[in-house]
């Protein structure tokens, strides 16, 4: 664990010491969010959003991808280097095979937000130059997903599913596209939760820390090596992200950390306790889901905005009064899905 604890500090530092320059080059790139004509994940107008966050046009966006630049290299970078230390390297897979498996999502979803971030910012007309209109990048969601469940279910024979109470039941390979759901849905879920400052991050990083005890409490050297680099990453990203935040994460980070999110889940054979664990984004993710399936069959809105936070903003709560208490719930939650996961052993 001493190991682990070291790791997050060196993140930390490194990121806390290149985002104040990265920052600085989004703006001399012009990586900043210009206007208010703001989109959700699913390619609608937000006009709510854009009424209370309309002063902070101008903030960059991207700090996403500082995060997988960082992670990536320092575990790319200090992996071999425990392991030529004469360090017990433990794991429950093949450990190419997850490290593989962990780093093509990481980076294959974060290269899909920054293409998304690309073409907004600097207000390319998507129909002009290789654009992916939303339904495009949602298939490329779902065949990345397809690939890494196959990968899951192939090569590292995951295949099985535990439900409390009821036991373990052996899905076969209709684990492939049910792993793809679960990853195509926390990849959305947290790019939709990202729109108040530190609300993502923040969430994001509570439901990390109970991953990382679960991952070395089963003695997973490579996950949980991932995880101490990703939250010390995060927590640097963090400091800038609250409000009033410098830098936003940016699609390159939300829909890269929900896939991600979702395979660390599934690699740790823990799905219940996941969606536990990432409740908020699972109940974000559903309220704008519900609300958009209303409006297209019934004509008329199921909620008077959606997803959840804007509602409280649209009924006064001030943002930082809904960043902290949604904190907070993720605090209980991810102690309660951490319990369950522990009493399933």
């Amino acid at each position: 664990m001493s190991l682990l604890l070291g790791l997050l500090i060196f993140s930390f530092i490194t990121t806390a010491i290149f985002i104040v320059p990265f920052i600085n080059v989004l703006y001399l790139i012009k990586f900043q969010r210009k206007d208010q004509k703001t989109k959700d994940a699913f390619g609608k107008r937000t006009p709510i959003f854009d009424k209370f966050h309309g002063s902070k046009a101008g903030t960059p966006v991207g700090g996403g991808l500082l995060v997988i630049f960082v992670v990536t290299l320092l575990f790319f970078l200090l992996f071999p280097v425990i392991s030529f230390l004469g360090v017990d390297v433990t794991h429950v897979y093949p450990i190419r095979d997850e490290i593989n498996i962990i780093f093509f999502t990481f980076i294959s979803y974060g290269l899909l937000g920054l293409y998304d971030d690309t073409m907004k910012m600097f207000r390319i007309d998507q129909t002009k130059f290789f654009g992916l209109r939303m339904r495009h990048k949602f298939i490329i969601q779902w065949i990345l997903a397809l690939i890494i469940a196959f990968l899951l279910f192939v090569n590292l024979q995951i295949k099985i599913l535990y439900i409390p109470v009821f036991g373990v039941i052996n899905l076969g390979w209709f684990y492939i596209p049910f792993a793809a759901g679960v990853i195509v849905a926390f990849a959305n879920a947290v790019n939709i939760t990202d729109g108040l400052d530190g609300l993502a991050g923040g969430i994001m990083l509570i439901a990390l820390f109970a991953l990382w005890m679960l991952s070395a409490s089963i003695l997973d050297t490579p996950l949980s090596m991932f995880l101490a680099l990703l939250i010390g990453s995060l927590i640097a990203f963090l400091y800038f992200n609250v409000y009033p935040a410098r830098i936003w994460m940016g699609d390159v980070g939300s829909i890269a950390l929900g896939a991600t999110f979702a395979v660390v889940g599934l690699l740790l054979g823990k799905v219940i306790a996941l969606v536990i664990i990432g409740g908020i984004f699972v109940f974000e993710i559903a309220t704008s889901t519900l609300q958009l399936l209303s409006k297209r069959y019934r004509h008329k809105k199921l909620f008077p905005v959606a997803p959840y936070h804007l509602w409280l903003q649209e009924i006064g709560w001030q943002e930082p009064k809904i960043v902290l208490r949604f904190w907070l719930a993720a605090i209980m939650l991810s102690a309660f899905g951490l319990w369950l996961a522990l009493i399933q052993r």
